[in-house]
């Protein structure tokens, strides 16, 4: 099932939105490409960390 900005994994409610988006849109293109569910989460989730870095976002959210 693909995910969007409103409906996406729960591993993914600390990051910011943009590292959010960039792990939903990595994810989806992988489900796209026949990865099971699970591993495109881990996939995605890793390559938005690294995509976050390499411009300078903030990773996760900030304690409130």
């Amino acid at each position: 099932m693909p995910w969007n900005k409103e409906n996406y994994p729960d591993s993914l409610k600390n990051f910011t939105a943009p590292v959010r988006n960039k792990a939903v849109e990595i994810a989806n293109a992988l489900l796209e490409d026949g990865y099971e569910e699970g591993r495109a989460i881990a996939i995605a989730t890793a390559q938005a960390k690294e995509w976050g870095e390499n411009h300078d976002k903030q990773i996760r959210k900030k304690d409130h």
